[in-house]
């Protein structure tokens, strides 16, 4: 469950910011109340992130059962949230935006693919912006069912993301046709926060189209990214 601000009340003259809390609410009617979900921290909401919330809020399993109340009146369903809106902390926070990036693509060539024992399957180290970052295929894919789909995601090197800076991507990855120019290329928009998190597609070409089209007569795939945007938020202490 996700809140978005109108951007339009974010219009200024000078860059604005609003902190909330939010807490998230399924009601139940055979308990006559609502279950809630509270977010461990104040959000801000901003011109650059105007979306927050929860992406583990209710088991599926525990929603469905309508032993439970969640489903109710043939297929009724009641949703709330709870904003509250806060102070700013006591920090400044300091964004860098770089659009401008010196050598922003880098080439990955994988021999003999059908032999991958190792899943995920790492590339070398990727320096972009200050920092290492890896690009890692699993070819039996990243969860079930395994060996049906190619799965690709970006991460941090370890040690690269510290506690006091979120870090916003957008690149494009594609995986190349060695006999043509129908390239598979997805773009990847997203905010790296947690350390280990890595950002893509468990599903990003299933593993028959993938040994028809994209793996050339030696076994190999050609795999590129290109950064557009690194960006860095970084909060310092207010004096």
């Amino acid at each position: 469950m996700y809140v978005e601000i109108d951007s339009t009340s974010l219009t200024s003259t000078t860059p604005t910011e609003v902190y909330a809390d939010l807490r998230f609410l399924v009601f139940s009617k055979k308990e006559n109340k609502y279950f809630t979900n509270q977010d461990v921290e104040s959000r801000p909401f901003n011109s650059l992130r105007t979306m927050w919330g929860l992406p583990q809020v209710l088991a599926l399993g525990t929603f469905n059962d309508r032993e439970n109340g969640y489903l109710f009146d043939g297929d009724h369903c009641e949703f709330g949230v709870d904003i509250t809106v806060v102070p700013p902390p006591t920090n400044w926070e300091i964004l860098s935006f770089d659009e401008d990036l010196p050598y922003p693509k880098f080439s990955w060539t994988v021999k003999n693919f059908s032999d991958i024992k190792e899943n995920p399957h790492a590339s070398d180290s990727i320096l972009k912006e200050g920092r290492k970052w890896v690009l890692k295929l699993y070819p039996k894919g990243y969860s079930s069912p395994h060996g049906k789909w190619l799965s690709i995601f970006l991460y941090l090197a370890d040690g690269e993301n510290k506690e006091d800076k979120n870090i916003y991507v957008e690149a494009d990855v594609k995986v190349e046709d060695p006999r043509g120019s129908n390239h598979l290329i997805r773009n990847l928009n997203c905010w790296f926060e947690d350390q280990g998190w890595g950002y893509g597609w468990d599903h990003y070409v299933c593993i028959a189209e993938l040994r028809k089209s994209y793996l050339d007569k030696e076994d190999t795939l050609k795999v590129k990214i290109e950064f557009k945007v690194v960006s860095a938020t970084k909060y310092s202490a207010f004096t």
